[in-house]
């Protein structure tokens, strides 16, 4: 694991994998999680078929830089936005997804990538999405992976998933890592496995746990709005993954990202949730290797 400066206030912290020579695969994480989500063996297969992959913490995440200058009350925000008052949402919340975005970017530039295949999971789709239309000329495929559009009408999550969302998560390590059995609700429901995210809990709690990042990166998302006219226009090659499990990001959300980017392919998966099983890895690898070829 290293750590670069991506720009002048942010620096990064991440970990390739393969040969440099290979075309580069970058993989965006989403909504609050760490790098290590996209998990070792993951990404050690995606590099055996030919790939110089590269995983990385976003910031307010991990090991990167945080905001913690930029405190975010959840209750307030949510407050904000329910009531419609936008302005005040939006001077509560430092950065955006097209920062986000800026620092994927950069880290491709001070790695002296000038080209890459991009793969993003839930807010990591949407961060991908933003790169291909910020960036076009970078990004050689987009695969956009259980993510959404930014319309509030596709994609939604059920009742049961929003409240673990949005719900408090214990403060202790045992307690944190018991409250991740809470994400079954999400998961597949064939290969959804308690101790398998017992162990991803206590990985993240025990390498970097900073749960007030949390409401600013919420900000980010809901504040970046729809991408939908733009991703009419976009033109670099997408494939579109979604788990018809997942009630996070309902199935719906792929399905509307794959119907706006002009000949997008979509992969419906009966068997996995807001979760990459490890029972899918070879599924999910291979596809996106034959999406990179």
């Amino acid at each position: 694991m290293s750590i670069i400066d991506v720009s002048p206030e942010v620096s990064l912290a991440y970990e390739t994998f393969g040969d440099p020579a290979d075309p580069a695969v970058l993989l965006v994480m989403g909504f609050g999680a760490q790098m290590i989500s996209w998990h070792e063996d993951f990404c050690r297969m995606l590099a055996d078929r030919g790939r110089h992959v590269i995983r990385y913490d976003n910031r307010d995440c991990g090991l990167s830089t945080r905001f913690e200058d930029h405190p975010v009350d959840m209750g307030a925000f949510i407050a904000a936005v329910t009531s419609g008052d936008i302005p005040a949402a939006l001077a509560m919340v430092p950065y955006r997804l097209t920062d986000m975005a800026d620092d994927g970017l950069g880290l491709l530039t001070a790695l002296g990538i000038e080209r890459a295949h991009v793969v993003g999971a839930s807010m990591g789709g949407m961060i991908a999405q933003t790169m291909a239309l910020s960036a076009p000329e970078r990004v050689l495929t987009l695969t956009s992976m259980m993510s959404s559009t930014g319309e509030s009408e596709y994609g939604a999550p059920s009742p049961e998933a929003q409240a673990v969302l949005f719900g408090p998560k214990p403060a202790d390590r045992a307690g944190y890592i018991a409250a991740a059995e809470r994400e079954l609700v999400w998961a597949s429901k064939r290969y959804g496995d308690p101790a398998v995210l017992r162990e991803a809990a206590a990985a993240a709690y025990d390498r970097a746990h900073h749960p007030t990042a949390i409401a600013r990166q919420l900000g980010a998302m809901i504040l970046s709005g729809s991408r939908a006219d733009a991703l009419r226009e976009l033109r670099v090659p997408t494939l579109v993954i979604h788990g018809l499990d997942d009630t996070l990001i309902a199935p719906s959300g792929g399905q509307r990202t794959a119907a706006l980017i002009p000949d997008a392919e979509l992969l419906l998966l009966p068997d996995m949730g807001h979760d990459r099983p490890r029972e899918l890895w070879p599924t999910l690898v291979d596809a996106v290797a034959t999406h990179t070829a």
